[in-house]
Parts: C-alpha cells; sequence; structure tokens
C-alpha cells in the first residue's frame, strides 16, 4: 500500500494544534503564563517568614553604666567631704603641745529623678494582617523599648536639664573682597545662635534651629520644652568693600555648654540661616540658604527640663570643676613624639589638682580620625610600631590608634581607651574614668544609673480598636565626681 508521506505529515500537524473557535490556529497560545510581576497572576509569593530589623541599637554608655535602685524620694542627696586641711596648717608640733585645728570643706549634691518614656501603637488590622508572618504586638514592644534605650542613650551622654546657654555672644567679623561669591559693595548683618549637642541633633540649615518644641503626648495632653537652642546674639554688622569674591569671617567666644553654633547672615532684621558648625566660627562665602529667620530665636531654649543633665552637661557646670577648655575652631596638635598637646594637657592637669587620670576616651569618628593622624604623623621613630603579617603573602593597609598612653599617674604610664560613640559630636573630647583613686572613698560606682523605677511596660486599656503600648523609666544619672572628667570642645576637623 503506498503512502502519501506529506498527507500524513499534514494530518500529525493538525491534530498537534489547540483548537480554539474563538482565534486563528494561528493566534493560539498558553492560557497561563509567568507574570511579571512578584504580586500579580497565579505567582507564588516567596516571603521569608517574619521582618529584618535594619537599624542599629547603639548604647555602649547605657550598658556601661551600672543601674541601681533608689530609695524614694523625688531626689538623689548625699554629702561629701571635699578637702581635710584646706588652709594648709603647718603640723610640726612642740613637746608637750597639741597640734593646730584644721579645716575640712563639705559640700550638699542632689539630683532630682526625671520620667523617661515613648509610646506606640497597633491597630487590631495590622494583627489580623500580619498573621502566620510575625507577631507584630511583640515587635511594638520590642522596638518601643530600643527607641527608648536609644534616646537614653543621648541624654546619659549630654542631656541638658538645667544648663541655661543664655544670649549668644555678638559675632566678631572681618570682610574680605577675596575667598567667597558674596555679593560685594554691601552691608551685611550676622547673628550667631549657640547649640547644645541635642540642639545640633535637631537642627538643620533646611529645617531650621528648634526653639521651644510644644509635644502632643498619647493622652492628649502637651508637653512643652527647649529644643536646645540660646537666644540669637546681638547683629553684627560689616561692609565688603567693590570686589568680585567677597567673604566674611565670623567668630564668636566659647558659650559654656554649647557644643554647636548656628549662623544667620542678610540685612538687618532679616538675617537667614545659613550654616550649622561644631566650632565658634565660621567663613561666609555665599548667601544664606536657609529660610528661617534668626529673630525666631529671640527666647533661650537651650534647657529640657523633662530631663536630667547628661555627662557632657555636667562636665560644663561650673561648680563641678571639671576640666574645660574650647579650642575655638583650631585643630588638635602633635606634639612630634606621639602624643596630642592638648590631650596630655587635660591629663596633666587633672593630676595636677585632683591626683587622678581619666581612663576613657569618647569621641566622635572624626576626631578618632584627627588623634590617629596627629600621633602617627610624629617625628619619633619609635613612637609606634608595624607588625606585618606576611600569612599568604598578604598584608592589610590601614592604621588606628584606638588607646592612649597617660603621662601623668603615680603608678606609671596608664593607657586609656580611646572609643567612638554615636552621638557625641564631631568636635567634642569627653574623657571619663570608671573609678575613684581615692582610698576608702566610700565611693563604690563612680557614677550610675539612679532608678526610682526601672524599665517597664504598659499595655492601655483598651479605648479604640488599637492595643497601645508604653515604655518607661524614672531615674537620674548621679555622678559622685564630676571633676574627674575632661572636656575639650570646638576642635577643628584636621
Amino acid at each position: 500500500m503506498e503512502v502519501n508521506i506529506p498527507a500524513l505529515m499534514e494530518a500529525l500537524k493538525k491534530s498537534e494544534r489547540i483548537s480554539d473557535p474563538r482565534m486563528p490556529d494561528a493566534l493560539a497560545k498558553a492560557t497561563f503564563s509567568q507574570s511579571n510581576s512578584a504580586t500579580t497572576g497565579l505567582t507564588f509569593y516567596d516571603l521569608e517568614s517574619g521582618a529584618k530589623f535594619l537599624y542599629p541599637v547603639l548604647t555602649p554608655l547605657r550598658n556601661m553604666i551600672p543601674r541601681v535602685s533608689g530609695r524614694g524620694g523625688i531626689q538623689a542627696n548625699w554629702k561629701a567631704v571635699t578637702g581635710v586641711n584646706t588652709t594648709n596648717l603647718g603640723i610640726g608640733v612642740d613637746g608637750g603641745k597639741r597640734g593646730g585645728v584644721m579645716a575640712v570643706s563639705t559640700a550638699d549634691y542632689n539630683a532630682a529623678y526625671k520620667g523617661i518614656g515613648i509610646e506606640n501603637s497597633v491597630d487590631f488590622e495590622a494583627v489580623y494582617a500580619a498573621q502566620n508572618l510575625i507577631d507584630v504586638r511583640a515587635v511594638a514592644g520590642r522596638t518601643g523599648l530600643e527607641a527608648l534605650m536609644l534616646g537614653e542613650e543621648a541624654v546619659l551622654l549630654d542631656g541638658n536639664g538645667s544648663l541655661q546657654l543664655g544670649t549668644c555672644p555678638t559675632p566678631s567679623l572681618v570682610s574680605s573682597i577675596t575667598g567667597g561669591a558674596i555679593a560685594t559693595g554691601t552691608t551685611y548683618s550676622v547673628r550667631a545662635v549657640a547649640l547644645t549637642g541635642d540642639g545640633y541633633r535637631r537642627a538643620s540649615v533646611a529645617a531650621g534651629v528648634s526653639g521651644s518644641i510644644s509635644r502632643t503626648n498619647a493622652d492628649g495632653t502637651t508637653t512643652t520644652y527647649g529644643g536646645g537652642s540660646s537666644q540669637a546674639s546681638t547683629a553684627a554688622t560689616t561692609t565688603i568693600a567693590s570686589g568680585s569674591a567677597g567673604s566674611i569671617a565670623a567668630s564668636v567666644a566659647a558659650v559654656r555648654g554649647a557644643q554647636a553654633y548656628a549662623w544667620y547672615i542678610g540685612v538687618g532684621g532679616s538675617e537667614l540661616l545659613a550654616a550649622i558648625t561644631t566650632v565658634p566660627k565660621y567663613l561666609f562665602i555665599a548667601s544664606a540658604a536657609g529660610t528661617q529667620n534668626a529673630s525666631a530665636l529671640s527666647a533661650d531654649n537651650s534647657t529640657n527640663t523633662t530631663i536630667f543633665d547628661g555627662l557632657i552637661t555636667q562636665a560644663f557646670k561650673t561648680g563641678s570643676n571639671a576640666y574645660w577648655v574650647d579650642l575655638g575652631g583650631a585643630t588638635l596638635t602633635g606634639d612630634g613624639v606621639g602624643g596630642v598637646v592638648e590631650i596630655d594637657a587635660a591629663l596633666k592637669n587633672r593630676w595636677d589638682n585632683y591626683r587622678l587620670s581619666p581612663d576613657t576616651i569618647w569621641v566622635s569618628s572624626q576626631t578618632a580620625q584627627d588623634i590617629s593622624k596627629k600621633i602617627l604623623a610624629g617625628n619619633a621613630n619609635g613612637a609606634f610600631r608595624i607588625n606585618i603579617d606576611m600569612k599568604q603573602g598578604m598584608m592589610a593597609g590601614g592604621v588606628m590608634v584606638t588607646t592612649y598612653l597617660n603621662k601623668f599617674s603615680m603608678a606609671g604610664a596608664k593607657s586609656l581607651d580611646i572609643l567612638i560613640h554615636p552621638n557625641i559630636l564631631a568636635g567634642t573630647i569627653l574623657m571619663t574614668s570608671k573609678t575613684l583613686p581615692y582610698p576608702l572613698s566610700n565611693v563604690g560606682n563612680l557614677f550610675q544609673v539612679l532608678c526610682r523605677q526601672d524599665y517597664y511596660q504598659i499595655e492601655w486599656p483598651l479605648r479604640t480598636r488599637s492595643y497601645e503600648y508604653g515604655v518607661y523609666s524614672d531615674e537620674v544619672l548621679q555622678h559622685y565626681a564630676p571633676f574627674s572628667m575632661c572636656l575639650i570642645t570646638g576642635i577643628g576637623a584636621g
């Protein structure tokens, strides 16, 4: 039997086609195909269980400082003997006679408790929607506690509940027809505002500097507190002579308690925010980029009376007798033999006056880098040593100074740790000590967080279809010997 091969092949092709009366055979296609979107079509959504928490919770001071229980009352109170034989009475005696009567100095101290807390909420629908993914109520509890700890860390460092900055000093101005792009042949007015550490972290050229802040609370009440800014200075004026590239160098006397400064420029009465610096000087090379007028800061809003004083604020206080110096924008100075002049001056001062030595230097990443540069640029060949590990023929680059040798100690050279703190401002160095080297001082923890009530969480009664949570603590930072601290501010980068 003869087979018609062409006819057979055509019959097979027809049998393999998808027959659809709605379209010609040539337009037939698959009913289902892969979607181009992860959330459309019949496509499995490959979602990992739970959620990732991609934010840092860096609280070195909170982790380091001992937390102890208070005993009630509204404040911690203690007395101290601060000196013996304060008149330097001679101790020689005649035969059969008694010695002279020495003078003793004493002081009374107190630290008022403050409540700290933060709240969040989870509505019912959020709980329903998160089923089989994550316990969103547990997330609310965790993130609330972490947010409170982060806020507490900033307060422990430089919270300012009592040290008023007052009115910023009037700027000193030097105008020039070179170095910038300010229009010349014009008279300019410049004003400055001093800022606390908290004030600096709240401020930006675009958003402006915070004055008085009114916060709406979860219960509908309001709380008002200072945003960390001084009263704006009196205006200083200068005229730039005719030229092509005008600039104005401005500076103010350092304000005790300030870690930063905001600078305003314009015609008289319309000075606008141009820059925010961590040193008490600024070079104006262009017109103001901000829109906030200095007249908005007509009062001192430097303190936040709802919080306690942090370490830096306690060191700033005149009565603390802590070491403080402001460099006015100058950079640190290497001594040529592996040290830093300004750090050595602070350490020597604490030994000469109090016979003690700090053990930790807290700095920003910028200042840590600057300290390393000054030390490694020393001219003494023996000031440091580099070890090269030739394993697998590899050599790693980069050198960082992590400790500093204090030469002023009766026990011999003492090593201080250099630690980067996530909240400390560039241009500020804080030195602290964990112990007091005095015999029988009756001081266990040199500084501690005294808690009338340590961390606690409240799940409030339902008032809407939402679970509301609050995380709180009632505490104060208690420092028995603030004179053990050293503070250097106004450090220029470099």
